[in-house]
């Protein structure tokens, strides 16, 4: 597998702030900009992409959601933490601008140099409006529905 992109950002593990609120681009590359012929009358896209900085770490198979101990422990599969067998992160974007083969794109929990494997779009097929949630994941994130 190849990458297609490298993300832009000022993201590190030590902010503090929530996804939603960044702001990084994706350098998409020159040979593949043909490819973003019509993205910019899409506002939201799906991007994947590889947690390379987190390569060769050990990972657990259980782990406490968001690191909060007061969270029951669960499976990995069952988390949307960074730490997994294969660190391929997932992310919905909103998508602020195209610039030639850069993507500007709100939300994307990515740090800097990080390399992209695929862009889509998001559409209403992707929306899931019948969503099943456990308890202690709605109680956490303060939601009284997933």
């Amino acid at each position: 597998m190849r990458s297609i992109a490298t993300v832009r950002s000022r993201f590190t593990n030590e902010m503090r702030i929530s996804r939603r609120d960044i702001v990084a681009e994706i350098v998409v590359r020159e040979d593949l900009a043909e490819a973003l012929t019509g993205i910019e009358e899409w506002s939201h896209l799906i991007i994947l992409f590889w947690m390379d900085q987190l390569v060769g770490k050990p990972v657990p198979l259980t782990t406490h959601p968001r690191h909060r101990t007061d969270l029951p422990e669960v499976g990995v599969f069952c988390a949307r933490g960074p730490e997994r067998p294969n660190p391929i992160g997932l992310a919905v974007v909103e998508l602020l601008k195209r610039h030639e083969n850069i993507l500007t794109v709100k939300a994307l929990d990515a740090y800097d140099g990080t390399p992209v494997l695929d862009i889509k779009p998001y559409d209403a097929f992707d929306a899931i409006t019948e969503l099943r949630a456990p308890q202690w994941w709605m109680t956490a994130t303060g939601r009284l529905t997933p």
